[in-house]
């Protein structure tokens, strides 16, 4: 049986990676090895921060939440407001809220002060 030679799939991974190295510095975006080293570690980055950036995005939200709470009432934490929505049955995601707190004020002060009332 006469030899296989793997000269087109060698190349064509190498390709694959070293397209994905496109745009990083010196050896690492022209020899395969150093390349493979370099997207390895970018995509373990890449996943660790795709988890990190939901953590900060929420907290984000608590506090443009916890701003907009108190500059509708001093007294009126975050936490107070959302346990004021729970009570009074009021099922607004956290990014919702955020949002509703930075561009419609007038709509969040009005979800504020049914927390506040429920509170009370």
């Amino acid at each position: 049986m006469s030899r296989t030679k793997t000269g087109p799939v060698t190349h064509r991974r190498h390709k694959k990676v070293l397209d994905q190295a496109k745009g990083y510095f010196d050896r690492r975006s022209r020899t395969f090895k150093v390349a493979k080293q370099a997207v390895d570690k970018a995509n373990q980055y890449a996943t660790r921060d795709r988890k990190t950036r939901k953590r900060d995005f929420r907290a984000l939200w608590i506090q443009r939440i916890n701003a907009a709470a108190r500059a509708f009432d001093p007294s009126l934490t975050y936490s107070r407001f959302i346990a004021g929505l729970s009570k009074a049955g009021i099922e607004v995601d956290r990014k919702v809220l955020a949002d509703l707190a930075v561009h419609e004020p007038e709509a969040f002060n009005a979800i504020a002060g049914r927390a506040r009332d429920a509170l009370a």
